[in-house]
């Protein structure tokens, strides 16, 4: 009789999370079946072969624990089933039973199915960012859905060209293109479609956009603000400089932030976009600015007033509310300190990259407070060096050259 274990494979970059996989065994055949289940591996116990759950990611390992169970049964349903025949069969017989309901999935509906899937996980952004991708290749195809297999290099190079002629970015159609990519790549791990890297002959890399960087002149003009004659100013200012003063922050994080976050002298918190956990010193600007909000007597606990409900859907919509409300109070902030620049949520982010970067901290070190997985990433935060650095740094290395030079 076939057997199933679940087990776990790390991933060989360090910072990423692994995948869960289904090792089945019948005879002398042994065969794996790859999930799109990604955990961290202290989230897995060896020993016992199952899912650890801890404060920071119980609501997914719960899903994902849940989604485990309905797959063994259905795979040991159908060894059952194989067994009450009487007939020789194969892994491949256990795994094409597995996966027959999914054959034949087009590229919307399976589109539609990591929507779902990332919703229920709580992935609201990344399930957002799919719908867009979701409705943009869906009007291309005049909602006329096609096969996984059919998802080639012809198929990509015309929806490069059919957004192009719409007037789309460049960085726009790399985003839709890299969401696309990413579901076809699930697709090809769960054995759905063979990879054929229909996304070789299209942009999906990220051009380079202008400044969005403000300098350290500005960012104590925000802080020396006389804002107390506006609450709303006053918190989007706040905000910002909190960004600013904790590695750059982003808005998700900080509206989620909680009071159980905040340590002694330090705080510790869980990245919403890559699930890595963040621990930094609680310095005396960021103790200024979380003792204004620690003293407010309400239940909520959230440290900031932009959620206030812990139902995972009403929460991600005050979220978004509370993020194009921020964004339009920036606007305001930006001008009333005379800055050109318009500010916006990730402007602090950027901000506090560059400003590392100019006080000569090393970009691993950078990439490492921001919570980057790459220094690829770290990079697109970071503005061009001003000329005068590079000129500069150059008189250095032809000092020795240039003293020879008679004038």
């Amino acid at each position: 009789m076939a057997t199933i274990k679940v087990k776990f494979r790390s991933s060989t970059v360090r910072g990423k999370a692994g995948v869960i996989y289904y090792q089945l065994c019948n005879k002398q055949e042994n065969r794996q079946m790859i999930t799109d289940m990604r955990i961290f591996p202290h989230w897995w116990n060896g020993e016992r072969r199952e899912l650890v759950v801890t404060p920071e990611n119980e609501k997914i390992i719960n899903s994902y624990q849940k989604r485990i169970k309905t797959d063994l049964a259905t795979v040991r349903r159908i060894i059952r089933e194989l067994d009450s025949i009487g007939d020789e069969y194969t892994l491949s017989d256990v795994i094409g039973r597995f996966r027959s309901p999914k054959k034949g999935k087009g590229v919307l509906d399976y589109l539609r199915g990591e929507i779902e899937f990332l919703r229920e996980n709580n992935k609201f952004s990344t399930s957002r960012n799919y719908l867009r991708t979701l409705n943009s290749f869906s009007s291309f195809l005049d909602n006329c859905d096609i096969p996984l297999s059919a998802l080639d290099e012809e198929v990509t190079c015309q929806y490069e060209k059919w957004l192009s002629g719409r007037g789309v970015s460049k960085n726009s159609s790399s985003f839709y293109m890299r969401n696309l990519r990413a579901a076809y790549n699930k697709a090809v791990q769960e054995q759905l479609v063979e990879q054929a890297f229909p996304f070789l002959e299209v942009y999906t890399g990220i051009a380079k956009t202008p400044k969005r960087a403000v300098s350290e002149t500005t960012i104590l003009k925000l802080q020396e603000l006389d804002l107390s004659d506006s609450l709303a100013l006053a918190l989007s200012r706040d905000l910002f400089l909190f960004s600013y003063c904790t590695r750059g922050m982003a808005f998700v994080d900080m509206a989620y932030l909680k009071k159980e976050n905040i340590g002694t002298g330090v705080i510790t918190y869980c990245r919403h976009k890559t699930a890595q956990s963040l621990t930094l010193r609680i310095e005396p600007c960021i103790e200024e600015i979380l003792r204004r909000y620690l003293s407010d007597s309400s239940e909520t606990p959230y440290v900031f007033p932009i959620i206030t409900d812990e139902n995972p859907d009403r929460a991600y919509l005050q979220y978004q509310t509370g993020l194009n409300y921020h964004n339009q109070k920036l606007k305001r902030l930006g001008k009333l300190i005379g800055e050109t620049l318009p500010l916006s949520s990730y402007t602090s982010r950027h901000s506090w990259a560059t400003a590392a970067r100019n006080h000569n901290i090393p970009i691993a070190v950078i990439s490492a407070g921001m919570g980057h997985t790459s220094e690829k990433t770290t990079l697109i935060y970071l503005d061009s060096l001003d000329n005068s650095l590079i000129d500069n740094a150059n008189s250095g290395i032809l000092k020795d050259l240039n003293s020879t030079v008679s004038w």
